[in-house]
């Protein structure tokens, strides 16, 4: 079972936050508090640049067997509101998250950020350590981008041959027609194919591709090696073998952080939760073991 509940973030914009029911098998469900919420052990999930909370669902479903599980879709993605004029800024984001973990009583939750997500998640526990418990990292670099790369960015979405004319075009273009694509990926196929509704011409994409460039150029051309060495909760740094984060970065992350710890994922790429779910689950699930209870 999933339910929905609508939170105030930054500047009054709607988002959209998902609670998760354990699946079968994966232990019985929290008890409920008196307004319906979950309780025990907290974690939000916070998904990358044009996902949604719908990518985390597997996980969530298996974190939700002990522990309360929620994701969020962060402004301009999935079921939020996607505001023409943003802003699409760091600091709403991170006042998103802050707003989702009080108004659900969230608080000290342990946050699983991928990509974009991660680095709202350990701007969060930097700003506010008070919400955060423990932190995970999932391939996303500390280090500047620089232009670029929001330049490839750009005419990479512009070389997307929208519209599509199915479900399957969209895996087969992202799976392996991508010029991005170095091997055939059915998983980055599906985490696309995720992204897409059907129009009246054919399948595009649920987001502004603008907007996603606009809340990109807020973090490519800065380092965040300082906020990152601000984050004093136990924080586990996890990176696919063949994803954007580098083995020596992510060690370099780990050494910075006051109490971080290092895993990796073979096989997988960027996607890493998508492409090996099993061996994700298998990497986080000592570290958040090892979460004390609230």
């Amino acid at each position: 079972m999933v339910r929905r509940f609508d939170v105030t973030g930054a500047g009054g914009v709607r988002l959209a936050a998902w609670e998760f029911a354990a699946a079968a098998g994966e232990g019985r469900q929290a008890p409920e508090d008196d307004d319906g919420a979950g309780a025990g052990p907290a974690v939000l999930l916070l998904h990358g640049l044009m996902g949604s909370a719908a990518h985390w669902a597997d996980a969530a479903h298996w974190l939700a067997g002990g522990r309360r599980t929620v994701a969020l879709d962060q402004r301009g993605h999935g079921h939020s509101e996607h505001p023409a004029d943003g802003p699409y800024s760091r600091e709403a984001f991170v006042a998103d998250a802050e707003a989702a973990i009080e108004q659900l009583g969230l608080a000290p939750v342990t946050v699983i950020g991928h990509s974009m997500g991660a680095l709202t998640a350990w701007q969060l526990a930097a700003r506010r350590p008070d919400l955060v418990q423990a932190l995970v990292i999932c391939d996303m670099r500390a280090s500047a981008l620089g232009a670029a790369s929001q330049r490839e960015w750009e005419d990479w979405f512009n070389s997307w041959p929208l519209p599509f004319a199915s479900p399957e075009a969209v895996r087969q273009w992202f799976g392996e027609d991508d010029p991005w694509v170095e091997r055939p990926s059915p998983a980055r196929g599906a985490y696309f194919a995720d992204m897409m509704a059907q129009g009246p011409d054919g399948w595009r994409p649920v987001f502004s591709r603008a907007q996603m460039l606009k809340a990109r150029e807020t973090w490519v051309y800065d380092a965040h090696w300082e906020e990152l060495a601000q984050v004093r909760c136990p924080t586990l740094v996890v990176r696919g073998l063949d994803g954007e984060l580098g083995r020596a970065e992510a060690q370099e992350m780990v050494r910075v952080l006051p109490r971080g710890e290092y895993a990796e994922v073979p096989d997988a790429g960027h996607y890493l939760h998508y492409d090996q779910p099993a061996a994700w689950r298998a990497a986080l699930e000592p570290f958040l073991t090892g979460v004390p209870a609230p």
